[in-house]
């Protein structure tokens, strides 16, 4: 095994201990030219201790911090991977990966991690309970009640990532693992472990994450899936071959640990029966087949495999994409006029054209010759290149393989279609994928594909002249949305924002009264205690108002003269406000009634502090309910209580207020949540 200046070992990081390989290394070679450039791989790695490491020490120390601590971590942490990508770059040229394609890995993790922990600073509470949905009322008089909370799980997630993307692959599951509280073993796959383990260097060099949230193996697992519970975590991105032999092992089905699969996905696009040549959406399609055969040389989970168009345009699109494919520049991914690399190594190679040459049983190629393409500084028969290979199958009905073979490359089949019904046809032929596109300018096409397909899909691409310039891409999985998909694709999710998260928490019902509800997620619930012998609660900076204070304030009798006044000033002059006699027509009202947004307003009368104080700003109001109607004579009160608290930062914090409005019986007539800013 050679030893010069480029050689690595690559160790992995178990227990709090870089280890170097050992028995069981592998060797890593370079996408580019073949020679080896690393080795990876320890047998003897003590699988159980680090389980341990994850559960005592990472997991604890995780689940000290509140959702937004760990959040502020994230952000922290990838600001630093963002001031050390060049490394990265440089490592990942030997993946056979262009620049660009670094920016997609490194870049989009790193972005990935940032959306991540943002969504965290939003969505989720300062504390350590998700509430998830709201209150119900299990009691007749609001005594019991129930709601659901999501705790972290108290075991270990181990990440099982592909080759395509060292980066991404990791950040895209970490970021959601430690934003959930639980610690993670990451497990690349060994052909790019490299540049995960840099990766992975850097952050826990950081000095910003705690002992114990974040191991590397780099090589084999060994048994240590033998050693997962139901408190763990596996999530596997790979061949549905691989993820079909770990999901089997006996033991996670007995413990019923978690089990999530991103797997082989045969994606497709679909041409739009309106989309004739000539349209922006015809060479817009052209554009995204083109770009998802070439970038990462097609080594994308969510590439094109198959591009369905109607049948008088398959000549047309066959001829426009074969022109740009002609024009891309294969080779030296390190060069700068390169516009597509390598396969990750000879093995991958050896394998995609095992897959071609499957479809090319059922289909014609059009395009792309693995045995003479123009090469540019590289050499054929060292390096992993392949031209893109477009295929035709002119019988898409009766064909097989291009339906359940995916040449994990720059390889695509065209096929046409008689009818929309024929092309959702097709598209579900695929049994499961993690996306599919439809490029069409026509909304009916885009809700009968959408409700004919979407059950076979993780996510629908619709894109056309008006969002073309916004789009993102066919390929690009974005963490706002779900990444995964049904059927062959895994059948699990990942992503999605607080979705994502939620994959590694348990969902819990509790149940008990409101009291004990507020106790447990640190939210007021409507019959909890309140305390209401403090001083005004405006007055009172953030950090000296608690839970469940309380303003109780009125009544203010509302008049004909109100109603009046505030139709002609608002020019709301809606029948039920000013016409007694057709109110009173109306079932839902006894005659003229005070106008919603009046009621509000005098609420606000009443229990607004006027003075300058800490009250900086009214953000918002969310979920407004009108109860009941009232009339002119009616009495009105107002309950203001401290329901949530949230720090935004140093200066202020977002106090969410639970406001009732009652009349002269008690009874409630309307209730909100007012959004204030707070100082400190």
């Amino acid at each position: 095994m050679p030893k010069d200046a480029a050689f690595r070992d690559i160790h992995s990081f178990a227990a709090g201990q870089w280890v170097a390989p050992g028995a069981g290394a592998r060797q890593i070679t370079s996408a580019i030219d073949g020679e080896v450039i690393a080795c990876a791989g320890n047998d003897a790695l003590d699988v159980q201790s680090m389980l341990a490491y994850a559960r005592e020490r990472g997991g604890p120390a995780l689940r000290k911090l509140t959702f937004h601590d760990r959040a502020r971590m994230l952000k922290a942490l990838a600001l630093h991977l963002k001031e050390h990508r060049q490394a990265l770059y440089d490592l990942s040229f030997d993946t056979g990966a262009i620049q660009s394609d670094h920016l997609i890995d490194v870049d989009g993790g790193i972005g990935t991690m940032l959306v991540i922990a943002s969504k965290g600073r939003r969505e989720m509470p300062d504390g350590h309970a998700y509430l998830d949905g709201p209150v119900e009322q299990l009691g007749r008089h609001g005594h019991f009640m129930g709601r659901h909370i999501a705790t972290p799980l108290q075991g270990a997630a181990v990440h099982i990532n592909a080759f395509n993307f060292p980066v991404w692959g990791m950040l895209e599951k970490l970021a959601p693992t430690l934003l959930a509280g639980v610690p993670a073993i990451v497990k690349p796959a060994t052909a790019t472990c490299y540049v995960t383990e840099a990766c992975v260097r850097i952050m826990l060099g950081s000095g910003l994450l705690p002992e114990g949230a974040l191991q590397l193996v780099t090589g084999g697992l060994g048994n240590m899936l033998d050693h997962l519970d139901c408190q763990d975590v596996v999530s596997f991105t790979g061949s549905a071959e691989t993820a079909l032999k770990l999901r089997a092992n006996p033991l996670l089905l007995e413990r019923s640990t978690r089990f999530m699969a991103e797997q082989d996905s045969l994606n497709a696009s679909v041409l739009g029966p309106d989309a004739d040549p000539g349209t922006p959406e015809f060479d817009l399609f052209v554009k995204e087949v083109h770009r998802e055969m070439t970038v990462k040389a097609g080594q994308k989970c969510t590439a094109i495999r198959r591009i369905m168009v109607p049948q008088a345009s398959v000549d047309a699109v066959i001829a426009a994409v074969k022109e740009r494919l002609s024009k891309i520049q294969i080779g030296d991914p390190r060069r700068e006029t390169t516009q597509m690399g390598a396969l990750v190594s000879i093995g991958q190679k050896r394998d995609v054209l095992e897959k071609a040459a499957l479809i090319e049983t059922e289909a014609e190629r059009v395009f792309g010759d693995p045995d003479a393409f123009a090469l540019d500084g590289a050499d054929t028969t060292k390096g992993a290149f392949l031209p893109p290979m477009l295929f035709h199958c002119p019988e898409p009905d009766t064909a097989l393989r291009v339906h359940d073979t995916e040449a994990f490359g720059p390889v695509a089949t065209i096929m046409g279609y008689r009818d929309l019904d024929h092309a959702i046809a097709l598209l579900n032929r695929g049994q499961g994928s993690l996306v599919a596109s439809i490029i069409t300018n026509s909304g009916d096409v885009t809700r009968e594909v959408a409700m004919g397909s979407a059950a076979f899909h993780g996510r629908l691409y619709f894109n056309n002249r008006t969002s073309m310039k916004e789009a993102t891409g066919h390929g690009a999985p974005l963490p706002h949305m779900v990444h995964g998909g049904p059927g062959r694709a895994g059948g699990g999710e990942e992503l999605g924002g607080v979705r994502g998260v939620l994959h590694y928490m348990q969902r819990t019902a509790i149940q008990g009264s409101p009291d004990i509800l507020t106790a447990i997620s640190n939210h007021w619930v409507p019959g909890a205690q309140e305390k209401s012998d403090k001083p005004h609660p405006f007055a009172r900076s953030f950090a000296k108002i608690d839970i469940g204070d309380t303003l109780h304030a009125g009544p203010r009798t509302i008049t004909l003269d109100d109603i009046e006044t505030f139709a002609h000033f608002t020019g709301d002059t809606f029948y039920a406000h000013m016409d007694d006699k057709a109110a009173a027509a109306n079932p839902f009202f006894p005659g003229r009634v005070a106008h919603g947004y009046l009621l509000l307003s005098f609420a606000a009368g009443l229990f607004v502090q006027p003075d300058p104080g800490p009250v900086l700003a009214n953000t918002g109001l969310d979920n407004l309910r009108f109860m009941a109607p009232v009339q002119p004579g009616d009495a009105i009160s107002v309950r203001l209580t401290v329901k949530a608290k949230t720090p935004r930062n140093e200066e202020y914090g977002e106090v969410r207020w639970h406001v009732t409005l009652t009349n002269q019986e008690g009874a409630a007539v309307a209730e909100y949540e007012l959004l204030t800013m707070n100082a400190f």
